[in-house]
């Protein structure tokens, strides 16, 4: 099923062999390594101002954690997160990894928004969200928001899924991301800010709210 939704996207992808080998590390680990990779970030967008860098960061990761768990479990599995891992270096784009697949499975959408909302957001955001904490502020507004718009994103890569949709508007509807955002005549749109207009050139994302 990994292998499956993989073939959508790069951001789909869950590394199953080797990533509990050299330079894989709990998720989300220590902050240090977050603060390098905002850094690092913050360097290659052209910006000196951490917050933004930290802001795309955290919205980056959520994407790829959301976008394999909802694409799979729109197929009826929903893969357990519960030792993800993660591999990055300076200048490389980022990997997850499971290193001993296996999941639930789903029967229908509430069955499968309730496996899959806990994971992620209590298992695996907040815990990211607190790590980034030591090193930069991040409102509440802005990082589910972040959440909400990687996870609404999502439905931008691969095929019309009916399932997908079902699941990601599920999703939206709870909290701590209902309110975040809301479906219109032109897409996804969110009632807060990712900063990215803030990057040097970075103009606005398909979602911003300040689109309105």
């Amino acid at each position: 099923m990994l292998r499956r939704v993989a073939g959508i996207g790069p951001y789909f992808e869950l590394v199953t062999e080797p990533s509990d080998g050299p330079g894989w590390r709990v998720f989300p680990g220590d902050a240090e390594v977050l603060r390098e990779a905002a850094r690092d970030y913050a360097g290659r967008l052209g910006t000196d101002e951490v917050r933004v860098a930290a802001s795309l960061l955290f919205q980056g990761l959520a994407a790829r954690v959301w976008s394999p768990v909802v694409a799979a479990a729109a197929l009826g599995v929903v893969p357990d997160l519960s030792g993800l891992r993660w591999r990055w270096a300076p200048g490389e784009p980022i990997a997850l990894g499971v290193p001993d697949p296996r999941g639930w499975r789903a029967e229908d959408v509430a069955e499968a928004a309730e496996i899959v909302l806990p994971m992620v957001v209590d298992g695996l955001l907040r815990p990211l969200r607190e790590a980034m904490l030591g090193f930069v502020r991040l409102a509440d507004g802005l990082v589910w928001g972040n959440a909400a718009s990687a996870l609404a994103g999502s439905l931008n890569v691969g095929p019309d899924d009916p399932g997908r949709v079902a699941i990601v508007r599920e999703l939206l509807a709870r909290e701590p991301l209902a309110g975040t955002g809301a479906f219109g005549p032109r897409g996804y749109v969110r009632n807060n800010c990712c900063l990215y207009y803030r990057v040097p050139g970075g103009g606005m994302c398909g979602d911003c709210g300040l689109a309105r």
